[in-house]
């Protein structure tokens, strides 16, 4: 298939204008939603970006958007098995006068065994225009073929650097072993993103970022669910040690409190 060559060869994909105007505004309101109706979710992240990693306790809704049917089927392909879900960020970068910043990093280590080095790939939702006079995603592109270089400087002298610009509803996958980072400029604009992670169900989970409600990885009558949202961090072991007994069953035919 062609975009998993594309992927072979340079570690992302951009997909391209996925979520249509109207899919856009959904999803944009909602985002807009929890912003305001939850201001103590968000807090402070990487230069100059607020943040709010508690997405689904705060709005659940965002599910729809982790398992979007227009875009889950690529994330499946590309890994090659079932994913489960690994943490999602709502991002917001505001205007800005100050000086261009790149703080490039690697999330996780290259996973050899996989066929394309990767143990979790990202999706970058834009939920507003991002282009070269707006803060944007950028990241490396570096090839399953050659060898993994340590040295920032020299993977950026090999592969370079690709911005992630588009309209409203561009949505793009990445490898999180490849080189990125967050770029911000001198701007009047706002950048507002959804970025999710997913992970193979058999694999550790990433991160402690995400709490993961009982109701989809425990209450949900559907097993899929269960099994997508079934990989627990220990920040919702903690949460489901501190209550036990709370968490109330959301179908009409489960109502009562387990």
């Amino acid at each position: 298939m062609k975009d998993r060559t594309f992927f072979e060869e340079n570690g992302f994909l951009n997909m391209g204008q996925v979520l249509d105007d109207d899919a856009v505004a959904y999803f944009r309101d909602m985002f807009d939603s929890d912003v305001r109706d939850f201001p103590n979710f968000w807090r402070n992240y990487g230069h100059h970006q607020v943040a709010n990693y508690d997405t689904l306790i705060s709005s659940p809704q965002f599910d729809e958007l982790i398992r979007h049917p227009n875009i889950l089927p690529t994330i499946e392909a590309l890994m090659g098995d079932p994913v489960c879900f690994g943490e999602i960020g709502l991002r917001t970068m505001y205007a800005y006068d100050g000086e261009l910043n790149q703080e490039w990093h690697r999330d996780k280590p290259h996973r050899p065994e996989h066929p394309l080095r990767m143990d979790y790939i990202q999706l970058v939702v834009l939920l507003s225009d991002c282009s070269e006079s707006t803060h944007c995603f950028t990241l490396s592109p570096e090839s399953v073929h050659d060898p993994v270089l340590d040295e920032d400087d020299a993977q950026l002298k090999r592969g370079g650097q690709v911005h992630l610009h588009g309209p409203a509803g561009t949505c793009a996958l990445f490898n999180v072993s490849l080189l990125h980072t967050a770029t911000t400029r001198p701007t009047q604009d706002t950048r507002k993103t959804v970025q999710v992670y997913y992970g193979h169900r058999d694999r550790p989970y990433l991160a402690n970022d995400s709490a993961i409600p009982a109701t989809f990885w425990r209450d949900s009558p559907d097993p899929e669910t269960r099994a997508f949202y079934g990989v627990l961090n220990e920040r919702t072991r903690l949460f489901m040690a501190a209550y036990p007994e709370q968490a109330t069953k959301r179908d009409g035919n489960h109502g009562q409190t387990t």
